[in-house]
C-alpha cells in the first residue's frame, strides 16, 4: 500500500496530539491552550483536528494490517 500526503499529515498531527497528552501527564501543561489561549476556538479547532487525524490514523492502520495478511 503506498502513503499518500493525507497518511502523513494525520501520522504528524496524531504525533503532536500525543506529545501533547504526554506534556499534560507528566507536567500537567497543555501546549496548545498555553500557545491559543484556554478555550479560544482556534484550540477546540486544534483539538477536533487532531481528534479526526487520530480516528483517520485509526483506519490506516486497520488497512495496513489487513493488507499484511
Amino acid at each position: 500500500m503506498s502513503r499518500n500526503w493525507l497518511d502523513v499529515v494525520a501520522l504528524i498531527l496524531v504525533i503532536i496530539g500525543g506529545i501533547n497528552w504526554g506534556l499534560i501527564g507528566f507536567f500537567n501543561f497543555n501546549l496548545v491552550t498555553f500557545i491559543f489561549g484556554n478555550a479560544s476556538i482556534i484550540a477546540r479547532i486544534i483539538f477536533a483536528v487532531i481528534g479526526i487525524a487520530a480516528v483517520y490514523a485509526c483506519v490506516l492502520f486497520w488497512k495496513l494490517r489487513t493488507d499484511e495478511e
